[in-house]
């Protein structure tokens, strides 16, 4: 076996499974599955599937996921540079299935890093409703923030902070939330051998403990018939089945959900916890500590039985890696939405009494629909514009300079010009400016003042020196090019995709760039790869600058 197991963890999986612990075993005999899941923000599950350049194989338990060849490398490909799919381990597809977010829900994903639940909980959503999405470490944000952005995720905060200070700021205000919660990782041990040596550090003692205080926390977060899905990367009983049995017994309010399981998942184990407790063999020292008061929460048979509806996932039974899997319902009754509300189809998200203009679509060259005219802004008027000797000298001035002296007055006007100039669509939220940022929050901005912030929402762009607006790369990866006033269209099939994702300059005629009737082609382009986007470009005298992020970058 290439994979050195510890002798602990092989007896412990022993004495549980008896006769299939030859079966399990023989799984880290076996090559690990990739898996890729579809963007549905960005492009129909029809679309790709006669799109794909790879050969897929449904994963049974998530409609959008699919098994694909690691050696195709998915990740060199230009559509995951779009945004088209997400590269996911399949047996981490299903936390969010079992979530099952609706348009309109407000939802946080609390251990969020690096997004692959998150963007796929955003995809459920619909662009409706609010994402808060959170994860304790502040260099794990930087690819959470990252893969939201080039999902094109247009309604989702990005914190960095611990689950009590997020409890402070949304009480009982989500109507779902995940948490993937630290663990021990045994069922990451044939993916990643790291695993394998935190694991013999103890970690299941120190996870429990995290375990739960998390829970706890949680439950203050959740709405009145909210719901709760819990989910580990472990087998460990006591990081499963017997943190769920404590936090019933805790929280009476709270049941175990049904799970819609798959033919490939099994059931808790109660059994394991309550023999564990039985026969004095190796608890956590949480655990040690609720066995000492006579009567532990977590072998309460009527908290305990239910655990048995909880899903894991097996490697030697299922296309995937070890997994474990809760739904926790609250048990109160669920307020209904008002009219028009935060969330709702029929009205903006929350703190919309700002809604940012939108330009017309107007016709299009190269055979666009023609549009009505401009629509007016709804904030104060834009700035008049600054003869040419003026720019010059304004743009002379440093980066340093301007951020210090643009009020928020300046990078609001700037920005407002910009949308109305440029994209086609209203977007939602409230206008929030974060030093020389603007974003579209769509979240009540109070709740998040003092907190850790990664993302205050959609980031829309920032103003830079001489007050120049520069979009974001966020903005152009959630536009559509109907939705930008300038688009310009790459071919997979071409070298030119491949050399835009890499930052070079490209040379383009006027002709290539689609526009409304009346713009001109000078100025910034939505530039698409097959009709999907991908970043911005500033276009002039047939030269595409390249406006494409360092961060993102094609590095093959």
């Amino acid at each position: 076996m290439s994979i050195q197991l510890p002798k602990l963890f092989e007896s412990r999986m022993q004495r549980w499974l008896g006769d299939e612990y030859e079966d399990f075993m023989g799984s880290y005999e076996r090559p690990r599955h990739a898996g890729i899941r579809v963007n549905t923000l960005k492009i129909g599950l029809e679309d790709f599937k006669a799109a794909s350049p790879f050969e897929l194989k449904p994963i049974p338990w998530c409609e959008t996921g699919f098994y694909v060849d690691e050696n195709e490398r998915p990740g060199k490909h230009p559509f995951y540079h779009t945004g088209l799919y997400y590269i996911q381990e399949p047996s981490a597809m299903e936390p969010a299935e079992a979530l099952n977010p609706e348009p309109g829900d407000r939802v946080l994903d609390l251990c969020a890093a690096p997004g692959g639940k998150s963007t796929q909980i955003a995809a459920k959503l619909r662009g409706q409703g609010v994402l808060v999405t959170n994860d304790i470490s502040a260099e794990r944000t930087k690819a959470l923030a990252k893969n939201i952005e080039m999902s094109g995720v247009r309604n989702a905060v990005v914190l960095n902070e611990t689950p009590d200070r997020i409890a402070e700021k949304f009480p009982a205000y989500f109507d779902k939330i995940l948490i993937d919660a630290p663990c021990s990782g045994e069922g990451m041990f044939r993916k990643d051998p790291d695993a394998v040596r935190q694991w013999e550090k103890h970690s299941v003692d120190v996870c429990t403990v995290m375990q739960r205080d998390i829970l706890d926390t949680v439950a203050s977060m959740l709405a009145p018939g909210g719901r709760i899905v819990y989910s580990t990367c472990t087998f460990s009983p006591e990081e499963n089945e017997a943190m769920i049995a404590l936090f019933l017994a805790r929280h009476p309010e709270f049941v175990v959900g049904e799970l819609k399981h798959s033919p490939l998942f099994s059931p808790g184990r109660p059994e394991w916890v309550a023999g564990l407790a039985q026969s004095g063999g190796w608890l956590s020292p949480l655990l040690e500590q609720e066995a000492r008061r006579g009567e532990p929460g977590f072998t309460r048979p009527e908290a305990l039985a239910q655990t048995a509806r909880a899903a894991r996932i097996w490697p030697h039974l299922a296309e995937g890696e070890g997994h474990f899997v809760c739904v926790l319902e609250h048990t109160g009754e669920k307020a209904a939405p008002a009219e028009g509300a935060a969330g709702t189809a029929s009205g903006p998200i929350i703190g919309a009494g700002e809604v940012l203009p939108a330009a017309s679509e107007g016709g299009r060259k190269g055979g666009g629909p023609k549009g009505k005219g401009r629509q007016e802004s709804r904030f104060a008027a834009a700035p008049r514009r600054e003869d040419k000797s003026a720019r010059q000298a304004r743009g002379r001035q440093k980066d340093a300079y301007i951020r210090e002296e643009a009020s928020e007055d300046d990078v609001r006007r700037a920005c407002l010009q910009f949308l109305s100039e440029q994209v086609t669509v209203p977007i939602f939220g409230t206008l929030l400016i974060s030093g020389d940022y603007a974003y579209a929050c769509p979240v009540e901005p109070e709740r998040l003042r003092g907190l850790k912030v990664r993302r205050s929402g959609f980031q829309l762009g920032m103003v830079k020196a001489g007050g120049r607006f520069v979009p974001s790369n966020a903005l152009a990866a959630a536009l559509s090019p109907r939705e930008s006033a300038r688009s310009l269209n790459l071919s997979s099939s071409l070298p030119e995709a491949v050399s835009y994702l890499k930052g070079e300059t490209l040379t383009f005629g006027e002709e290539r760039v689609e526009r409304g009737e009346g713009t001109d082609a000078k100025g910034y382009v939505l530039v698409c790869i097959d009709g999907y986007s991908a970043g911005w470009g500033k276009w002039a005298a047939g030269v595409l600058k390249n406006e494409y992020p360092a961060g993102w970058r094609w590095n093959g």
